[in-house]
C-alpha cells in the first residue's frame, strides 16, 4: 500500500481537514480498535458520485421523455404567410435537450441507459460500504477495514494512516465505476456475507436517505 501512486492523487481540502482532524493510527489495542475517519471519507466520496449520477440520470430521463412527446405531436399545418420567415425561427431548436443530445431520441436513450447503470453501481457500492460497517457505529474498526480491503483482494497494513486507507478505497471505487465492473462488486459483497456481515435495518435507513 505504501508508495502507491494512488496516494499522490489530489484530495479536496475538506476531506483533508476531516481526515487530519480524525487521524488516529492503529495502536496496540488490536483489530477491534476503530480507524477513525475511514468510513466517513469512503462513504462521502461515494455519496458525492451518487449525487452526480442522480442529476445525470434525471436529465437523460427527462430529455428522453421530451423527445418521445415530440414524436407524438402532429406536425403543424403550414402557414403560407410565415414562409418568408427564417427557418430557424420555425424549428424551435432552442430546447436544451436538442443541444444536449444532437442525435435526438437515440442519444437521449443511450444516455438514459448509461446513467442508469452508473447510478445503480454507485448505489450498490454505497450498500457495500455500509455492510462493511458490521456494528453500524459509523466507523470501521481494524477488523472491518481488513475485511473490506480483503474482499477486493487488497492488503491490510496494520499501522497505516487512515487517509491512506481512504485514498486506496476511493481509488478502487473510481476504478470499478469507470469500468462498470459489477462482478468485482458482487464478489466483494459475497466475501463480506461469507464472513458474517449483513445488510441491516440501519444500513437500509442510510441508503434510503441517500435515495431521497
Amino acid at each position: 500500500m505504501r508508495g502507491s501512486k494512488v496516494f499522490q492523487k489530489i484530495v479536496s481540502p475538506k476531506l483533508v481537514a476531516v481526515l487530519i482532524g480524525a487521524l488516529v493510527l492503529l495502536g496496540t489495542s488490536g483489530l477491534g480498535m476503530a480507524v477513525f475517519g475511514v468510513f466517513q471519507g469512503f462513504t462521502d466520496h461515494i455519496t458525492q458520485q451518487i449525487s452526480k449520477d442522480k442529476r445525470q440520470f434525471v436529465d437523460a430521463e427527462s430529455c428522453t421523455q421530451w423527445f418521445y412527446r415530440q414524436l407524438k405531436k402532429k406536425p403543424p399545418h403550414p402557414q403560407v404567410e410565415m414562409l418568408s420567415f427564417p427557418h430557424s425561427l420555425l424549428t424551435q431548436e432552442t430546447h436544451p435537450c436538442l443541444s444536449q443530445y444532437p442525435n435526438g431520441l437515440d442519444g437521449a436513450r443511450a444516455a438514459f441507459s448509461r446513467t442508469q447503470t452508473s447510478l445503480s453501481l454507485s448505489l450498490n457500492y454505497y450498500q457495500f460500504a455500509l455492510v462493511g460497517d458490521g456494528n453500524d457505529d459509523g466507523e470501521y474498526n481494524a477488523t472491518e477495514l481488513k475485511d473490506v480491503l480483503e474482499s477486493f483482494d487488497m492488503i491490510f497494513h496494520e499501522g497505516d494512516a487512515p487517509f491512506e486507507y481512504v485514498m486506496v478505497l476511493n481509488h478502487k471505487f473510481d476504478t470499478v465505476r469507470q469500468a462498470i465492473e459489477f462482478t468485482v462488486l458482487t464478489k466483494g459483497m459475497g466475501t463480506l456475507y461469507g464472513r458474517g456481515y449483513r445488510f441491516t435495518s440501519a444500513d437500509q435507513a442510510a441508503l434510503s436517505r441517500i435515495l431521497g
